[in-house]
């Protein structure tokens, strides 16, 4: 099934993409060449995947975890709907999701 998912850019760029269910946002905006570090693979010792969803999609993501939401406290630019991407699971109810890459997002593995 597959999932259709928006990404803004830092510099306000917007670029669609196709994903399937089942699959982890931050892979799918990394595959899209988001500034999406993702440092720790996914093991939310990090908050180098930090994005921030659309206000009209946060309250269909199921709540964030105590460990998601310390890392939250280090990520720069958080705001009341962000949220690590690596902890985001694409489901049906997500199709049309929209996130945005904080302007402080810098990948690393880029430079």
């Amino acid at each position: 099934m597959t999932i259709r998912v928006r990404f803004i850019d830092p510099n306000g760029k917007v670029a669609d993409v196709e994903a399937n269910a089942g699959d982890n946002l931050l892979d799918v905006g990394q595959a899209l060449g988001m500034p999406l570090e993702g440092t720790c693979e996914g093991q939310m010792a990090c908050s180098t995947c930090h994005v921030v969803i659309d206000p009209d999609w946060f309250g269909k993501l199921p709540p964030a975890v105590e460990e998601e939401e310390d890392m939250l406290d280090f990520a720069a630019g958080v705001r009341r709907t962000s949220r690590l991407s690596c902890q985001i699971t694409l489901t049906q109810e997500l199709d049309g999701l929209t996130v945005t890459v904080p302007a402080d997002s810098h990948d690393m593995r880029r430079m």
